[in-house]
């Protein structure tokens, strides 16, 4: 059963062609049989020629490892080292979104809340402030507000 495989643009097609015949011409200024590289690469003949035509089913580590047969392995650091649109974008100073702090969901009693000093006319007033209070600032506070009431006790 034969793989489908999606279709390249022309241009990159050619690209790979030319990739391919380059290959070729190195070998043969090398002086080297398809056999010896194909050898020295791993792979058949058969890959070989593939690589030689620029066939885009070929696995990049394969031309990788006919490039080193070739002892052209340093010229793939040479793949996409110049990127002027990565350049130009990071020159842009486009930074991704930041995200707004987060809120927060509940307020916490402040230290002025469970420090009450009270007077007998604010004593009336302990229950309305306690009914404002959540329960768990409500549990935090009622040992202060206890105090506070009764300052005969000591802590």
């Amino acid at each position: 059963m034969a793989r489908t495989q999606p279709s390249l643009l022309p241009r990159l097609s050619r690209l790979l062609r030319g990739y391919g015949e380059n290959l070729k011409l190195a070998r043969l200024r090398r002086r080297y049989s398809a056999e010896t590289v194909a050898q020295r690469a791993g792979i058949t003949r058969k890959t070989l020629s593939r690589v030689e035509k620029g066939d885009s089913a070929v696995a990049l580590g394969i031309y990788a490892r006919v490039m080193q047969a070739l002892r052209l392995e340093e010229d793939l650091a040479k793949l996409a080292v110049d990127d002027p649109l990565g350049r130009k974008l990071q020159d842009t100073g486009l930074s991704p979104k930041r995200r707004a702090p987060k809120r927060p969901t509940s307020p916490t009693p402040s230290v002025d809340v469970c420090k009450l000093s009270l007077s007998p006319i604010e004593k009336g007033k302990l229950e309305s402030l306690s009914a404002t209070l959540l329960p768990v600032e409500r549990a935090r506070c009622s040992l202060s507000l206890n105090r506070a009431a009764n300052p005969t006790e000591t802590g």
